[in-house]
């Protein structure tokens, strides 16, 4: 069967408000039970109380999404060389089985240092190339740009303005991209311009001025999320507000509810199985997924629900009916659902073996 990689979804913030259900709703309908999401506690694992800022995550995972039934587990890789590492397998252990994988606040830089060719990372980078979704908010968000923003070190500390290195998640994928939460924040009121992630507009425009020309800057509003779907090539803006693409001099706005081509933020292309990683992670992480591996519909299966609903919402029921005939004789059954069409195999078929 093809393997895509699977969903990416980048909050500005309120990943754990009504806004940001919305987008956890977005993505869990588009996959197949059981859903398992593991959450890294790796972001803010210099807080001392960085497991209750994951366990947060997991409980409104929990409890708010209980209709998908998720196995919710956190990861308390916090810090490498203690007891806690993102390099110990023990404990990143079922990050091997999880379709979703969840990484949130914390401060950048430090996310940055601590999963730089962790093992941590490069079964995240893994399990994503084989299918699972990554979810990511706040500093997570910043710290897989190509380059990061070191907030803290700037607007806490008084530090010069700079850039730092940052993960690089979707080189890979011909992407050179920076993200920016928080764009439209205005915790600071009339007083103080704390939008462009608290860098306010004068500052983050001398901050443009030091990123090379290649790199497109993602800024993503407050309680907004971005969800990017690698199979159908496509971005969709989810919850209240926009998001903002800056390349070239230029700037383009998408709003919520927007979808629009992946290759507006560049050059796209899909990496081989396993590009760029240590060739030992990639047998393993490949291996657990051959063997806990639920029966899925491969993509010709999903566009003909697609054009299923779309036939429905024009309400032309023949074409609906002929294409759950289609979708039947190629041995799945659509069920309807409050939630949108689901799919189950039919028992016995091989055609997706």
């Amino acid at each position: 069967m093809v393997r895509h990689p699977g969903f990416i979804i980048l909050f500005g913030s309120g990943e754990t408000s009504p806004s940001g259900r919305r987008a956890w709703d977005w993505l869990f309908q588009r996959l197949y039970e059981p859903i398992r999401v593991a959450i890294l506690e790796t972001p803010a694992g210099f807080q001392p109380n960085s497991a209750r800022v994951a366990e947060r995550v997991a409980d409104f995972v929990r409890h708010h999404l209980q209709n998908y039934h998720p196995q919710v587990t956190v990861i308390p890789a916090r810090k490498r060389g203690t007891p806690f590492s993102p390099d110990d397998p023990r404990i990143l252990e079922p990050l091997l089985q999880a379709n979703v994988i969840f990484l949130g606040p914390g401060s950048p830089t430090y996310a940055v240092r601590q999963l730089r060719g962790s093992l941590a990372w490069h079964m995240l980078l893994a399990r994503h190339r084989l299918g699972a979704a990554i979810v990511l908010a706040s500093a997570a968000s910043i710290a897989v740009s190509t380059h990061a923003l070191p907030v803290y070190e700037i607007y806490k500390v008084g530090e010069e303005l700079h850039w730092q290195e940052g993960l690089d998640f979707f080189s890979p994928y011909g992407l050179r991209l920076t993200f920016i939460p928080h764009w439209d924040n205005a915790e600071g009121g009339e007083e103080l311009d704390t939008s462009r992630c608290f860098m306010g507009q004068a500052r983050f425009s001398r901050l443009m001025e030091m990123l090379p020309s290649d790199v497109r800057m993602i800024g993503i509003d407050e309680h907004t999320a971005l969800a990017v779907d690698f199979a159908a090539e496509t971005c969709e803006v989810l919850g209240r507000h926009g998001v903002v693409l800056i390349h070239g001099g230029g700037t383009r706005r998408f709003t919520r509810g927007q979808t629009f081509a992946l290759a507006e933020l560049g050059p796209f292309r899909m990496p081989r199985p396993g590009e760029g990683l240590p060739p030992e992670v990639w047998r393993t992480v490949a291996a657990s997924a051959e063997a806990t591996q639920e029966r899925k519909p491969p993509p010709e299966i999903q566009d003909l629900v697609r054009k299923r609903e779309e036939a429905r919402a024009r309400k032309d029921w023949c074409t609906a009916d002929a294409l759950r005939d289609q979708i039947l004789a190629l041995g799945w059954r659509v069920l309807d659902t409050p939630r949108g069409p689901r799919l189950e195999p039919i028992a016995g078929d091989l055609t997706n073996n």
